[in-house]
């Protein structure tokens, strides 16, 4: 059994700083905004800009949603004529936000518009007999990496947008009349799938392992490509070069062959019947492909020197990957508002 850790005591035991995929030009009719939130959703703190601001929430973007328990830096994006001065954005005082930078450019931020994220996190309430080996694996996970599935944040409050999704997909109920809901749920299924997938070829041995047919994603690059011979690309994937990679479903993903295939299209009809609701759906989402293996950089851990029951963990992880994926791959994480 993995020993139990308290995370997120505080918002402060959880910072994350976005790192963007690009710098804004300087010119344009939408001001990109450097903000730090804490204890805010990503949501709220854009509505309560965009309501400061005066200008319509609907035409404002961001890279990534971060999380609420915690303090976040992200760039999010705002409309913003050219008569208007960047200034009146860093003169607003709200609760809980602070605007760092404001720079102009010529387009909204969209979801995914980031390299990744950079974390610094607090585990309390170690057993310190067990620090040793904590540490060690800790450490292991971030040089080999861990499976890189989705986390339960992904899934909803109460975890059940997957099943809503289904009973919507499968005409059992009214889907959401609201376009955003609609592609969150869409969104939730998805994920469930793509674990689902990763859990059975973990179980296999063979998350990190390519299989003939397996279509492998470059570290580097992020190119694809099937893997047609197992011998070489294993050896590239043990030294991080490759990862095989699982489904998003949707109508333009690009499906693997031989086993990996099977499992996959296994998988999705056990979920959904005969039928592919992804399909029907392309203006929800087209469908992609992600790795199996979640690559983590910049690893440090180091003791709490006031709390010998305490670690700082510092890491880095590419967009999509999720820290309480990497964190409860080594303990059992809890968090005091009463969430596991």
């Amino acid at each position: 059994m993995k020993p139990r850790a308290t995370f997120r005591k505080t918002p402060s035991d959880f910072i994350v700083d976005e790192i963007p995929a690009f710098d804004a030009s300087g010119e344009g009719e939408h001001l990109f905004l450097r903000i730090r939130k804490t204890n805010l959703t990503t949501n709220d703190a854009l509505g309560r800009i965009c309501r400061a601001l005066g200008v319509d929430e609907r035409s404002a973007g961001y890279a990534g949603m971060k999380d609420k328990r915690a303090v976040t830096t992200q760039t999010i994006s705002v409309p913003f004529s050219l008569a208007r001065s960047p200034e009146e954005a860093l003169a607003l005082a709200l609760d809980g936000i602070v605007i760092e930078r404001a720079v102009r450019h010529r387009h909204k931020l969209k979801p995914g518009h980031l390299k990744g994220n950079r974390f610094t996190v607090v585990l309390r309430d170690l057993p310190v007999e067990e620090m040793p080996g904590i540490i060690e694996q800790l450490e292991s996970a971030g040089r080999q990496g861990v499976p890189n599935a989705f986390g339960p944040q992904r899934f909803g409050r109460d975890g059940n947008n997957p099943e809503r999704a289904l009973a919507w997909l499968g005409g059992h109920t009214a889907g959401p009349k609201d376009r955003r809901e609609r592609r969150l749920l869409f969104s939730a299924l998805q994920s469930e799938l793509f674990n689902r997938v990763l859990e059975r070829r973990f179980s296999d041995g063979t998350w990190d392992r390519p299989l003939a047919g397996d279509l492998l994603r470059k570290s580097d690059s992020g190119g694809i490509f099937l893997c047609a011979d197992e011998t070489a690309d294993q050896a590239r994937a043990l030294c991080g070069e490759v990862s095989p990679t699982g489904p998003i479903f949707g109508a333009k993903m690009r499906w693997p062959e031989g086993k990996p295939a099977m499992i996959e299209r296994e998988i999705l009809a056990a979920a959904t019947g005969e039928g592919d609701p992804f399909s029907r759906h392309p203006n929800l989402g087209e469908g992609t492909r992600r790795p199996f293996v979640l690559r983590v950089v910049e690893m440090t851990v180091e003791k709490i020197m006031a709390d010998e029951n305490a670690l700082r963990v510092r890491f880095v992880l590419p967009k999509g990957g999720y820290a309480t994926t990497l964190l409860g791959f080594v303990v059992c994480l809890h968090e005091e508002n009463g969430h596991p």
